[in-house]
Order: structure tokens, then C-alpha cells, then sequence
């Protein structure tokens, strides 16, 4: 018996002994050995770490009026737990409301979302089996605007008044989203992000790094129910903003070009097209636009992938007889380029092949300056398959920038292509066909050389950047890639083109000429291939040209790649469109007509640059001192108490005769004045500045104007007639 409980002592105080040997190693091991592990892991069940998401900076057009930036999104979330809890809560049932039911109604009604698919997302559990606590609404509900979060809020108060119940199960997080506030303008240089915030193509992923900013962190230490505790330490790193970007592009000139664009796009159906607006001198690209297009606020909505291409400088196209620009300076440059001088038109033979005109037959012997205005293949194989030869050929082809990317600040630059594998290609290049493809930048670039006095420019898209956080403004300045032509021999080859346009008899871009103006231009059609031949029926017509001749203010390439009735695209459409979008942007810019010009050259001395002073925040009273203190001729328009906005902007230079208007109130809620007696570049003035659409009848001053919406734009449509005297 005692010996029994002996043992049993023994096995009882060793069990003991086991126990406590084991839990001194344990402790040993997470206090000691494994010491470092187990402090983090506690650190982290008191420690709060949280990222500071720094704001994306904004993307501005050349005067300061934003395109691009951040906005307060918010992204739709339901508590299945709550909503179910609800459901069957004995008070709601009395009152026969079932709070499921309204939720989703009002959610397939505001976000469209299927019925069947909120019903799963209101009752969905967990894997143990239990409902979830919180679920997004994805992806209609994920990062809606202020408009569709004020619905939902709305009836969130709503509901709560009925119900009496502060927790309906419906909720509305603040988020942040990328808001571009022209919509579809610009929209293939401006790109877009997605809905994770990613940038995809245009300015926002060539700039990311710059326009994303670097996030910041806190971190501190808590109690068990969230405080910070007074008393701990604290790690604080800011965010830093991202830098704002001004572009190049104007926004007037851009929307110029993209309501033409729509017009010719609606009626001809291309398969796509491309307008580019340059300043020759400095390689600054005042607009940009593809059909067709897309919405970066809503880019799921596109209904094609061929929306986001972008063939402004993706494509790669026969150039057709806009090519034959550079044949031309080619052949001036090295003397081979006689006007004056006859050849045979019709056909040729050059590298194995016969080459015709475009009505066959030719015109009978012509001058080289007749076949330029007629644009005479003929005339171009003569001089670049027999004079210049290949070597000098592809040399000039070469300098004027093709066969390379330009380096624009886009993704995706397609280099085209140079290839003479043949004599044949050789001679189709001479006008613009065969084994040449071009990119319509590269084609931009070019002509503005010849435009600018010889100079190739880099073309650029971003004129300066602004790091707010330091105060570190970069301006970019005009980068020459090298001289191509003398000046002497660009002025001449401009006047050549000049002729091309303002011969209404036989100029082929006669159809671009614009009244009181100097155009110098050129059309283009090349037939496309289609299964390895050249298809009669279907070709990529464009026109090419710049103003004023004597100081090239703009240059403007029209693209349009297989539009129904072709012929008609490339002898009436291109050229027209450039007259309209080259006019209303000289006389927005304020440039002087080539009369004006002349008149001030005759004039002894220097004429002065008169530069519009700045009046904004003014009230009107002092605005109209000051101007009439200056001399300046000014119009006010609204009946606000302070100048919100002028036109001309601050700075800009003021042409003879021009007049600052002075806006009193936002444009979109300012009527359109009475333009009765007013000229066409007043017109085109006060209509962009008040943002509405105008069709023009007639040439002189105004006479009558008329006023009405289209699709939720202003439009007024303006007859004009010569002043009597």
C-alpha cells in the first residue's frame, strides 16, 4: 500500500517536473530564442500603418484650362449581414417593409446592375456559412460620381426615415477617380486610367511617374479599441503630389477639329481619320484627334478596341501625293526644279513599270509648275526617279524625318517605313506610293519644315511642368533635329505650293484657299491595297498646308483612310475641312490677314506688339478704365460684378483692331450677344468663348443670326454679307 503510493507520488511529481521543464522551454523559446520574431508580431497587433495616397496631377491645355484631374468618386457597397438581420426583423415585417427588396430596386435602377445579380451579392455568406459584413458592388457601383452618389444618398435617407434605423446596409465610400472634363476631346493624347488607377496609352502613361507623386506613411501605436496611445511613437512621412502638366494643345483649336472631323466622319464613314494642327516654327502640336474616338470617363463603354488606336502616329500609310512636298524641296534644293521648263504628261515608264496621271491621258506637254498644281505623277517620276536618283532619293526622305519615330510624348510611335528594294519603288516614292509608309506626325513634321525655313522641329505635346511641392516649374523649349533646306529654298518651294491652292482653275487644293489669306498646300489620294492590289474604289485621301505663307502661324494634316465616295474626300473634303478648322483657328489666334500684314510692313519703323493686358477679378468698371487707358477696343458680355475670364488671355498678343471680351459670369450661362454688324473673326471669337457650335453662310459681316440646340449644344447659325459703302 505504501509502496503504492510511493509510485504514484513519483509519477505524479514527474509529471509535474515534465510539465514545468516543458513550459520553461517554451518559454525560453518564444522569450529568448525566439525573442525578435514574437516582439514584431506583437508590435503588429498594436501598430497601425497606413499608405497616404498622394493626388495625380492635372493636365492643363497651353492656356491654363484643365483637361485632366483628380474628382471625389464614390464606390457603392451593401451589409448582407445587416440587410438579412433586417429582413426578418419583427418590427420592419409589421410595417411590411422589406428593406432587401427596396435596396435592390433602387440600385438596378440607379446603377443598372442586374436584378439577379444584387439579390446574390445581398445574400452572400461566407465559407462558415455566415453573411458577409460589407460587399462592393462591382463594378457598376465602383466609383460613381457625385450626381449617382447624391441618388443613392438621397434614398439611403430616406429609407432610414422610414424604417427609423440608422444601419440600412447600404453604403457610400469616398474614393478618388480621374475626371477629364472635356470627355471625349483630346482623348487619344490624354489617354485615360482604369479603374485600378493604371494609365493606359496618351499622357498619362508616357507621365505616370511624374503625375502619380510618391505615397507617404503613418504609423503609430494603439489600444485594444483603436486609440493612439498618447504617449507612443510615431513614424510620419507626407505624401508628395504629383507635378501638373501643361500641354501644348489649345483646347479652341482642338474642339475645332474634332466638330469638323464628326461632321465628315458622320457622313463619309471612314474607316478612320486624322487631323493634326502644328506650329511650324517651334514643333508645338495645337491639336490632335482620331476618329474614332473615345470617352475616358466611361472608356468600357467604347464599342471598339479600334476606338483606343491611336493613328495619329500608329499608322502607317502611302502618303499619296502630299509626298510629293518633299520630291519637290528635294528637287529645288538641288537645282533639278525648273517651273518654267515642259515635259510630256500622261505616262511613263521608270523601273519596269508605266506610270499615268490621274486622268491617264495627261494634259499634253506642261510645265513642271502646271504639273505640280495638276499633281502630275509624271512630273514627279521625271524629277525623282530620273533626277535625284535613289541615293538622293532616300537621302532627302531620310532628313525630312521619316523611316524613324519623332519622339513625340506618346506610346506606341510607329518609325514606317523606307524600303527600295526595286528601281519600281523608287519611282512610286517620287509621288508618294510603293514601299514608302508614313506616320500622319511624321508627315506633320515634314511639311512644317518646309513651312518654317528648312528647320526639322521635334513635335511636342508638353510645353511645362509644375511640382507644386517644391515650386519647380520645367519649360521645354523648340528642339531643332537639323537643318533639311535652306530658307531661301523653303520660301520657294512655299510659294510653289502657294499656287497649288490659289490657282481656282486648275490648283488642286483650290478648295482650301481662305479669304484674305496666304495657303500654301497640297492633296493626296493613294489607292489602297487590298488583297495585294491596288483597289480603284478605295483610297486614303488627305490634304496637308499651312498659313500665312509669309509667317506659317499654323499647319494642319487631314487624314482620312477609306471614306464612302473617295473622290470626293480627296478633292472636297480634305481641303475644305482644312479651310474651315485653318480659319477659325488664324482668326481665333488673332493673326493678321496677309493684307494687314502688308500694310503694316509699309509702314516706317517697327509695327509694336501690343499684348492684352491682364483684367481678370477685376470689377468691369476699372476693366474698362484700364482698357480705355490703353487704347484697346473691348466688349463686355454678362452682367456679373467681377471679370471671370477675357479673350484674348492675359499676355497673348492683340492683332490691329482687335478687341478684349470681358466675361462676367461662366460661359455655359451666358447668352449669346447681338452679333448684328460684327465681322467673321469677331464671330468666330465670341463663339468659341461662349462655347457654342456656329455655321457660317456667306462672307463679309453679320447680318442676321439664329439661335437653337442640337444634341445638347448651343448652335447659332450666322449669315454674312459684304458691308455697303
Amino acid at each position: 500500500m505504501v509502496k503504492r503510493i510511493k509510485l504514484r507520488t513519483l509519477a505524479i511529481g514527474g509529471l509535474f517536473t515534465l510539465f514545468f521543464v516543458v513550459i520553461v522551454g517554451r518559454l525560453f523559446w518564444y522569450q529568448v530564442w525566439n525573442q525578435e520574431f514574437w516582439m514584431n508580431e506583437a508590435k503588429a497587433s498594436w501598430s497601425v500603418k497606413r499608405e497616404l495616397a498622394p493626388t495625380r496631377g492635372t493636365v492643363y491645355d497651353q492656356k491654363g484650362e484643365v483637361l485632366v484631374m483628380d474628382a471625389p468618386a464614390y464606390t457603392v457597397a451593401v451589409g448582407p449581414r445587416v440587410i438579412q438581420e433586417l429582413r426578418t426583423s419583427n418590427k420592419l415585417v409589421e410595417k411590411n417593409i422589406d428593406v432587401e427588396r427596396l435596396i435592390v430596386d433602387e440600385l438596378h435602377k440607379v446603377l443598372k446592375k442586374p436584378e439577379n445579380e444584387l439579390y446574390n451579392l445581398v445574400r452572400s455568406k461566407q465559407d462558415t456559412g455566415e453573411y458577409y459584413i460589407n460587399r462592393e458592388v462591382r463594378s457598376e457601383g465602383w466609383k460613381v460620381e457625385e450626381e449617382t452618389a447624391e441618388q443613392l444618398r438621397q434614398f439611403v435617407s430616406e429609407l432610414k426615415e422610414e424604417t427609423g434605423l440608422k444601419d440600412v446596409g447600404l453604403y457610400l465610400m469616398p474614393e478618388v477617380k480621374r475626371f477629364y472634363a472635356k470627355n471625349k476631346l483630346a482623348s487619344h493624347v490624354l489617354g485615360y486610367t482604369d479603374k485600378q488607377g493604371d494609365p493606359i496609352g496618351g499622357i498619362e502613361e508616357t507621365f505616370d511617374e511624374q503625375l502619380k507623386g510618391t505615397p507617404g506613411v503613418i504609423q503609430y501605436e494603439k489600444d485594444r479599441i483603436g486609440n493612439k496611445l498618447p504617449t507612443a511613437s510615431e513614424v510620419y512621412k507626407p505624401e508628395k503630389d504629383g507635378q501638373n502638366i501643361y500641354l501644348t494643345i489649345d483646347r479652341t483649336i482642338q474642339q475645332y477639329i474634332e466638330d469638323e472631323m464628326r461632321e465628315v466622319y458622320n457622313r463619309y464613314s471612314p474607316h478612320s481619320m486624322t487631323v493634326i494642327a502644328a506650329d511650324p516654327k517651334t514643333g508645338d502640336i495645337l491639336g490632335l484627334a482620331n476618329m474614332p474616338d473615345f470617352n475616358p470617363n466611361k472608356y468600357w463603354e467604347a464599342s471598339n478596341i479600334r476606338n483606343f488606336y491611336n493613328p495619329a502616329i500608329q499608322a502607317r500609310y502611302e502618303p499619296g501625293s502630299t509626298f510629293k512636298i518633299v520630291t519637290l524641296a528635294a528637287a529645288v534644293e538641288e537645282g533639278i526644279f525648273d517651273p518654267n521648263a515642259y515635259f510630256e504628261s500622261g505616262s511613263i515608264r521608270a523601273g519596269g513599270r508605266k506610270i499615268h496621271d490621274v486622268n491617264r491621258v495627261g494634259w499634253g506637254t506642261i510645265s513642271y509648275l502646271e504639273g505640280l498644281k495638276r499633281s502630275s505623277n509624271v512630273a514627279f517620276v521625271k524629277l525623282g526617279f530620273e533626277q535625284l536618283q535613289e541615293e538622293r532619293m532616300k537621302s532627302y526622305i531620310e532628313k525630312f524625318g521619316f523611316g524613324k519615330p519623332t519622339g513625340i510624348e506618346l506610346p506606341w510611335e510607329n518609325s514606317g517605313q523606307i524600303q527600295f528594294q526595286y528601281p519600281a519603288d523608287v519611282a512610286a516614292a517620287s509621288y508618294g506610293h510603293g514601299k514608302v509608309l508614313v506616320t500622319p506626325i511624321q508627315q506633320i513634321m515634314a511639311v512644317s519644315a518646309v513651312a518654317n525655313g528648312g528647320k526639322l522641329m521635334k513635335p511636342h505635346l508638353v510645353r511645362r511642368t509644375e511640382d507644386l511641392v517644391t515650386g519647380k516649374v520645367t519649360e521645354r523649349e523648340p528642339e531643332i533635329v537639323r537643318q533639311v533646306i535652306k530658307p531661301d529654298v523653303a520660301k520657294q518651294v512655299s510659294e510653289y505650293l502657294e499656287q497649288v491652292v490659289a490657282d481656282q482653275k486648275i490648283g488642286t487644293g483650290k478648295n482650301a484657299y481662305i479669304e484674305g489669306y496666304r495657303v500654301a498646300g497640297k492633296t493626296g489620294t493613294a489607292l489602297k491595297v487590298i488583297n495585294g492590289e491596288y483597289d480603284s474604289q478605295r483610297a486614303v485621301v488627305s490634304f496637308v498646308g499651312y498659313a500665312p505663307v509669309e509667317d506659317p502661324r499654323i499647319a494642319v494634316l487631314i487624314v482620312v483612310d477609306d471614306p464612302q465616295d473617295y473622290w470626293e474626300g480627296g478633292g472636297f473634303v480634305a481641303p475644305f475641312m482644312f479651310k474651315k478648322i485653318a480659319s477659325q483657328s488664324l482668326r481665333y489666334m488673332g493673326v493678321p490677314t496677309s493684307h494687314e500684314m502688308k500694310d503694316n510692313g509699309s509702314k516706317k519703323g517697327p509695327v509694336p506688339i501690343i499684348k492684352a493686358p491682364n483684367i481678370q477679378g477685376l470689377k468691369p468698371y476699372d476693366a474698362k478704365r484700364k482698357l480705355g487707358e490703353d487704347g484697346i477696343v473691348f466688349e463686355t458680355v454678362g452682367a456679373g460684378s467681377v471679370v471671370k475670364r477675357q479673350y484674348p488671355a492675359p499676355g497673348e498678343p492683340l492683332a490691329t483692331g482687335q478687341r478684349i471680351y470681358l466675361l462676367t459670369d461662366e460661359p455655359e450661362k451666358l447668352p449669346l450677344p447681338n452679333l448684328k454688324g460684327k465681322s467673321l473673326r469677331d464671330v468666330m471669337e465670341i463663339t468659341s468663348l461662349l462655347n457654342w457650335k456656329v455655321r457660317i453662310d456667306g462672307e463679309g459681316y453679320v447680318t442676321e443670326q439664329k439661335t437653337s440646340t442640337e444634341n445638347g449644344q448651343r448652335m447659332v447659325e450666322i449669315k454674312l454679307a459684304p458691308k455697303r459703302t
